[in-house]
């Protein structure tokens, strides 16, 4: 579904957003590394895990986005995290968070898992219930502008919009939300098209400021530097990375050392 990868996007350009969502601002960004993980001989794929890369303190989050009713959906969940513990053995701890556009979409029965939810170990998170988006910080808002109602959703993402070139100082981050804000956008309005968009939110003349250009630049540059590791293990040479990626052999081997 198009909400599924625009959570997976999201969590893992502003990882920290999750940790807003959750209540949880103490671990540091770099303890943690997000990505979607299938199950080895099963057809099961967890929509997102945050992976701790650092404290075996730190516990592992599997994050469940469900935007339509499954009354099995507690049995997969469960079925997939306890196959994933079995097969690789954490030290960490785990928590378990589900998020719901709506509690209306909350039907599956949790009678066999209530001491999951009673100790707060597993969390359900509401979108619609996380209050008024001009009170929320701003990554949250941004998750709700999902679920924002049709009649509001052009007021508040031009509020986000002007929020985000006023609040968010990294030229990267800000480009980055900025396009996320897009993409939701085009998700609310499938029968526009994205320039449309681009234009009603004034967002086609924020694309041609210098400060826009040099940050979606310095995007695909990090880009390129996170292909580095991944290319080494199949096997390339710095020097054949350096002409596949177009940097010089310099940057790939400064990125290596870091």
């Amino acid at each position: 579904m198009k909400t599924d990868s625009i959570f997976y996007r999201l969590f893992q350009e502003f990882p920290g957003i999750f940790f807003e969502l959750i209540g949880n601002s103490s671990p540091t960004l770099e303890a943690y590394k997000f990505s979607s993980i299938e199950i080895k001989q099963t057809a099961f794929r967890i929509d997102g895990v945050f992976l701790p890369t650092q404290s075996e303190q730190n516990p592992i989050y599997f994050v469940e986005v469900q935007f339509q009713t499954d009354t099995e959906i507690y049995s997969h969940l469960f079925s997939e995290i306890f196959l994933y513990l079995h097969q690789n053995k954490p030290n960490n701890p785990w928590r378990g968070v589900v998020i719901y556009p709506t509690r209306s979409l909350d039907t599956a029965d949790i009678n066999n898992y209530n001491e999951f939810f009673t100790s707060q170990r597993v969390s359900r998170i509401y979108l619609e219930e996380l209050g008024e988006t001009a009170s929320l910080p701003i990554g949250i808002a941004t998750i709700k502008l999902i679920v924002e109602n049709e009649n509001t959703v052009i007021t508040v993402a031009r509020l986000l919009i002007d929020r985000t070139q006023q609040e968010i100082t990294t030229d990267l981050q800000q480009r980055q939300l900025l396009e996320l804000i897009e993409t939701i956008l085009v998700y609310k309005f499938p029968t526009m098209s994205r320039k449309e968009i681009e234009s009603m939110f004034g967002l086609s003349d924020l694309k041609q400021t210098r400060v826009y250009q040099e940050g979606k630049e310095e995007g695909a540059r990090q880009e390129k530097l996170r292909m580095i590791p991944l290319l080494l293990r199949l096997g390339l040479s710095f020097e054949e990375i350096s002409k596949e990626i177009d940097l010089s052999l310099e940057e790939v081997q400064q990125a290596m050392q870091k």
